[in-house]
């Protein structure tokens, strides 16, 4: 049973929104601020992160004109490289993304609990129970249908723009921290390791538009629609970053964004009064629901990819013909995702292990643009880089995720080990998979 095109352009758009924007960039920058050490160092870090991510969905939106499937990335490096290879990265990417979106619900559990059971004296466990009933909703209405899942995703995405811009109206009311004793540039920090360790946490932030060529099969007019949704829908992202990062700075002073995790929290305190919390909680609490919900939309279609080269058994890519769900793929995903919730360590340990993979596939998903331009320069007519930049786009890219990489080893080894145990065991986990389904 094939997967039926459900998804326009708009739809496409709301998802590379909410697949980048989850709870990063309300935790992220705390952390880009303490490598940084400097306001320019921080801003320049983040301005070059969003010159590379261009870059990025650029290469991803030729690789998606290219190769529109389900499953997309896995597809990716299957068709550029081996099965092998697309099955290493792609089984370790989809325990990751379990864990990952786990964590993020715990994140977000723990910024509404407050808001709804303000007297709870157990709170720990009113976060669990929130949690697990967050991914058990998105999960019951991802089961409904591919269509629901979108126009839950449209809403949520709305949502989630219009209340940015609401946190960022504090660049026009004059309220803002004029106190923090940070020179705006240090001359005594290396500025090459300031922003290459900055990055580690700035691509964590930025990632997730990757994850859009999943929807090959499920987008109408996908030569046309898939390049353009990644395109404009980094565009939106871009630009709201770098609004709340100034908003971030102008309302908490530099030195504050350092010292302040809880970034959404503290700004909104200072800009709306003793309700500013919940508000900001509400904010990042509908941020969360948006990334969640792209997550159980996107990942089962991976096992589809992976089903159809036989390297999961066939249920996998069993669809229901009038839902377009994959009934099964959505259940196990789900399953893996509530099994973590109890099993994450510190958001820093998952930014490390997470970015590890994330760079490496992503590098090698970059370089997979010159090998299907080989492979298909006879047919192709869809979207493409022309003239010098067909080269230096994809170069960029891969030469950055490169050398974060090489700091994300730098930075925390033990975490880039974890990465790279889950991403070596995938080898021997293929060839035993293939003689068992053969």
């Amino acid at each position: 049973m094939s997967i039926q095109p459900r998804l326009k352009q708009f739809d496409l758009i709301m998802l590379v929104v909410s697949m980048v924007i989850g709870v990063g960039i309300f935790r992220t920058p705390a952390i880009v601020a303490q490598h940084a050490q400097s306001p320019f160092v921080f801003y320049l870090a983040w301005i070059l992160g969003g010159i590379v991510s261009i870059c990025g969905a650029l290469t991803f939106a030729e690789i998606g004109s290219r190769l529109p499937a389900a499953g997309g990335y896995y597809k990716i490096f299957s068709a550029a490289y081996h099965p092998a290879y697309a099955f290493m990265l792609n089984w370790s990417q989809v325990i990751i993304n379990a864990g990952s979106a786990a964590g993020v619900a715990i994140i977000g559990a723990e910024y509404i609990q407050p808001v709804l059971f303000p007297t709870a004296i157990n709170p720990l466990q009113i976060v669990q129970i929130i949690a697990v009933s967050i991914i058990i909703i998105l999960f019951a209405i991802n089961y409904a249908g591919i269509k629901m899942g979108a126009r839950t995703q449209n809403i949520l995405s709305t949502l989630k723009i219009i209340l940015i811009l609401l946190f960022c109206s504090a660049l026009f009311t004059g309220k803002s921290n004029p106190n923090s004793t940070t020179a705006f540039f240090n001359h005594d920090i290396n500025l090459v390791t300031a922003i290459g360790l900055s990055f580690i946490s700035i691509f964590f932030t930025f990632g997730g538009y990757q994850q859009s060529v999943n929807f090959g099969a499920d987008v109408e007019h996908p030569q046309k629609n898939i390049p353009a949704g990644i395109i404009k829908g980094m565009a939106i992202v871009i630009v709201l970053y770098l609004l709340l990062n100034i908003t971030y700075v102008k309302v908490l002073g530099f030195d504050g964004v350092k010292e302040s995790p809880l970034l959404a929290a503290a700004v909104g305190e200072q800009l709306f009064g003793t309700n500013g919390g919940r508000i900001a909680s509400i904010i990042l609490f509908i941020s969360v629901l948006g990334f969640l919900n792209t997550s159980v939309m996107s990942n089962p279609r991976v096992y589809y990819a992976m089903a159809e080269d036989k390297t999961l058994p066939a249920i996998f890519k069993k669809v229901n013909t009038k839902t377009q769900t994959q009934e099964f793929g959505l259940s196990f995903f789900v399953a893996v995702m509530l099994s973590s919730i109890f099993a994450l360590g510190s958001f820093e340990k998952i930014v490390n292990y997470v970015i590890f993979i994330d760079s490496i596939s992503l590098a090698t998903a970059g370089f997979a643009v010159y090998i299907l331009r080989r492979k298909t320069q006879d047919t192709f007519t869809g979207f493409q880089l022309k003239n010098i930049w067909r080269n230096i786009i994809p170069a960029i890219f891969i030469i950055t995720l490169l050398f974060v990489t090489y700091n994300t080893v730098l930075s925390d080894a033990e975490s880039a080990a974890y990465g790279f145990l889950i991403l070596i065991a995938g080898l021997p986990l293929y060839y035993v998979l293939r003689r068992v389904m053969n």
